[in-house]
């Protein structure tokens, strides 16, 4: 009875709270699906990028788990990534960026980026380039995996397009290199009001800024400034602002202390993460990234694991959450409900557990059991 009604509260507090994706992003179910229909009318198209390492087999236990679902999604793959693959293309291509603006709809698994060889990020590119602006991370204790905390219930939102992360770096002199980072008025109202929206339709009580202000007082302060106005809005939502290195004491110390979180993007990286870990790790975090005019593009947010590639061993949960966030996104929550009941239920049962969760099962006997509950 327990493990049911924590699987109840999960539902109400993590898979609800993604349909405010569609209501803050202005998203019409109607429009998109005359939009992206298939030859069969019946059937909403959706972008796939599969990804690198073991993105392919997790993306295939999404499809197989969407088709013992009978979901009406019809997936318009693109093989888009860095890694040796006959079908992997190089980087991303205009076709793969305009099937998500077509489509206003995907799914992403994990795509790599070597590191310190000059390449750009394919999750950065995608994010700039579709202007995916806010990066939603709901971060809830699973029943029956047990972690070092039992109540952990939070919502972290990232503004995703600039900071840190605007990809503007330059060597000034042999031995010196410069990296700006970049606040604006229009990105840090746009996801304030998001983080707000958010937290009003979904019941939330409390909205937290984080920030460094003290020390990067112009860009920082911005930010800040511009979530103060955005709470004057919203009145019954309470306010906060804490300093990112003492919210990592918080967070660790009582999760409990935080609601909803709203932060400028390399913080935002950093937090989400931390989160991730207070629950069991990054391979049972969703995620969605939302964009103006609707459009959201849901993503495995872990690593593509090549020691692992083609080794039947990867935990697809992170991408089928993210699914579920997906049908969501889409108003599909009969089908989002279905889903994410047989993933809870095939994780709190322990029978099978792929190996990072502390079982033996592969990823086809981890997908199979989920088949199984539905």
């Amino acid at each position: 009875m327990a493990s049911q009604i924590a699987r109840r509260l999960l539902r109400s507090n993590f898979l609800n709270s993604t349909s405010t994706v569609a209501s803050a992003g202005g998203f019409n179910r109607s429009f998109a699906s005359a939009a992206a229909a298939g030859p069969n009318s019946n059937l909403i198209r959706a972008t796939l990028f599969p990804g690198d390492g073991i993105g392919p087999e997790i993306a295939e236990s999404v499809k197989q788990i969407f088709r013992v679902a009978d979901v009406p999604i019809e997936w318009e793959e693109h093989y888009v990534g860095t890694e040796i693959d006959p079908r992997t293309q190089s980087f991303l291509t205009w076709e793969s960026l305009e099937s998500v603006r077509r489509n206003k709809i995907g799914l992403k698994g994990p795509m790599a980026t070597p590191i310190g060889k000059g390449h750009r990020s394919l999750n950065l590119t995608l994010r700039k380039e579709l202007n995916l602006y806010a990066n939603v991370r709901p971060c809830n204790s699973l029943p029956g995996y047990k972690t070092r905390y039992d109540d952990v219930n939070l919502i972290t939102i990232r503004e995703n397009t600039e900071g840190e992360y605007s990809g503007l770096e330059h060597q000034v002199v042999r031995g010196v290199v410069e990296s700006l980072k970049i606040i604006t008025r229009q990105a840090s109202l746009r996801v304030a009001e998001y983080a707000f929206h958010y937290a009003k339709t979904n019941g939330r009580e409390r909205v937290s800024a984080i920030h460094k202000a003290n020390i990067m007082q112009k860009t920082d302060g911005l930010f800040l400034k511009c979530c103060r106005e955005v709470a004057e809005k919203y009145p019954e939502i309470k306010y906060e602002e804490v300093v990112i290195d003492n919210c990592c004491l918080m967070l660790v110390k009582n999760p409990a202390l935080f609601d909803v979180l709203v932060m400028p993007n390399l913080y935002g990286d950093i937090i989400s993460d931390l989160c991730a870990g207070l629950i069991g790790g990054l391979g049972l975090t969703a995620s969605c990234n939302i964009g103006e005019g609707g459009i959201a593009l849901a993503e495995a947010v872990h690593g593509s694991a090549p020691d692992i590639a083609g080794k039947n061993m990867a935990n697809p949960t992170a991408l089928l959450l993210s699914s579920v966030a997906m049908l969501r996104h889409l108003e599909l929550n009969d089908k989002a409900d279905h889903i994410q009941d047989a993933i809870l239920t095939t994780i709190a049962d322990g029978k099978y557990r792929t190996a990072d969760l502390g079982g033996h099962s592969s990823t086809t006997e981890f997908t199979n059991a989920i088949c199984d509950h539905l």
